[in-house]
C-alpha cells in the first residue's frame, strides 16, 4: 500500500501499531549501519535511502528528477518488504546474502529480485540487515549502478 507521507516519521505514524514497531526497528538498524553519504527520505510511498542528487546529479535513469535509490522499506498488505537494490543483478552481493541467510535466520528466505519479505519482526534477522546496509558505500553503489547500465568508463 502506498502512503502519502512526506517524512519517514509520518510514514511510520500511519501504520498499525505492530507494523510501527517492526518498521521502526528495521529502520533503526539500517540508519545505524549505512555508510555516510546516503540520505533517508520517503520515495515511491515508503521509506527509502538514496544517493542524493548533490552527490550523484544524474539521479535515477528512469526519472532523472529522483535521486538514485539504494534501499527502501515498506509495509505491504501481507508482509514487510525490504528492497535492497544492491542485491538485484549484483551476483557477488546476492551470493553473499543467500549464503549468510541460514546463519542468521531459521526461516526460509522469501525473496524476489531485490525484495526481501518478512511476516513479522521476529522473522527479521536484524544483524544480517545491519551487515547488508553496511556493505556498500554511496560511491560504490554509483559505480555498480553505472556499470550495470553500461555507463561506467
Amino acid at each position: 500500500m502506498q502512503s502519502t507521507a512526506k517524512t519517514p516519521d509520518e510514514y511510520i505514524a500511519g501504520l498499525p501499531e505492530d507494523r510501527q514497531i517492526a518498521i521502526s526497528e528495521i529502520r533503526k538498524v539500517i540508519n545505524d549501519n549505512l555508510p555516510a553519504g546516503f540520505k533517508e527520505c520517503v520515495m515511491y510511498g515508503h521509506i527509502g535511502w538514496v544517493v542524493p542528487k548533490e552527490t550523484y546529479p544524474p539521479g535515477y535513469h528512469c526519472d532523472p528528477n529522483l535521486p538514485l535509490g539504494f534501499m527502501s522499506l515498506a509495509s505491504q498488505k501481507n508482509h514487510i518488504a525490504l528492497y535492497a537494490m544492491c542485491l538485484y543483478g549484483v551476483e557477488e552481493q546476492l551470493d553473499w546474502f543467500k549464503a549468510a541467510w541460514p546463519k542468521h535466520s531459521k526461516k526460509k528466505l522469501n525473496m524476489g529480485k531485490s525484495c526481501i519479505r518478512f511476516s513479522k519482526l521476529e522473522d527479521v534477522p536484524l544483524d544480517l540487515i545491519a551487515e547488508l546496509a553496511a556493505r556498500v558505500t554511496p560511491q560504490q553503489w554509483v559505480e555498480i549502478y553505472e556499470k550495470a547500465r553500461g555507463v561506467a568508463a
